[in-house]
């Protein structure tokens, strides 16, 4: 089953020491519900700005909507549609491109397979597209690998958001989203 369940839930708040409320909130920011799109496909986000920088920004001038110095959402696509970039990205430079995506429910970047407790993102990548279970498993190595949990623990969202998506968090108000998910959940 590719979905996660209540108990999946727990484990994976219990491993990480925090309240079940706090890793649903999670979930819900970062993929709005499922970590799979209709086809199946685990959702994504194709970041130029990275595939630009793991490419020694090689393709910026052919490709400016794939490749781009800055982080900016205006090339984004979303939904099904976000694959249409990735692809290009792929036929460019496929690990790469892998590296600068996001995958799956927890929205995790490709370039910290690492911290997830894979050797290579090839094999992330892979699991990322099996269920939400190993997308959980991989979220809870990474919250512990990277230090966050202690933010989680303490419900400190801007600190955790920073360290999640980075300091651009609060352009698009992630720390407000997960305490206002968090409320919604803990009740």
């Amino acid at each position: 089953m590719k979905t996660l369940t209540e108990s999946d839930y727990i484990l994976a708040s219990q491993a990480l020491g925090v309240e079940v409320a706090v890793v649903k909130a999670v979930a819900e920011v970062e993929s709005r519900g499922s970590g799979f799109l209709e086809s199946g496909r685990p959702k994504i986000l194709f970041e130029g700005h990275k595939f630009s920088k793991f490419t020694q920004r090689k393709y910026d001038s052919a490709e400016p909507t794939i490749s781009y110095r800055k982080w900016t959402r205006e090339h984004y696509l979303g939904g099904e549609r976000e694959y249409e970039r990735f692809f290009i990205a792929s036929a460019l430079d496929h690990k790469q491109a892998l590296r600068s995506t996001s995958w799956g429910k927890f929205q995790i970047m490709g370039f910290n397979f690492g911290l997830c407790g894979y050797s290579n993102v090839e094999s992330f990548v892979h699991d990322m597209e099996l269920s939400e279970g190993l997308q959980l498993l991989a979220f809870v190595k990474f919250i512990e690998n990277s230090n966050l949990a202690k933010y989680l623990k303490k419900k400190q969202w801007a600190k955790f958001a920073r360290g999640y998506n980075g300091k651009g968090y609060k352009k698009n108000n992630y720390d407000v989203k997960l305490k206002n998910a968090y409320e919604k959940y803990k009740r």
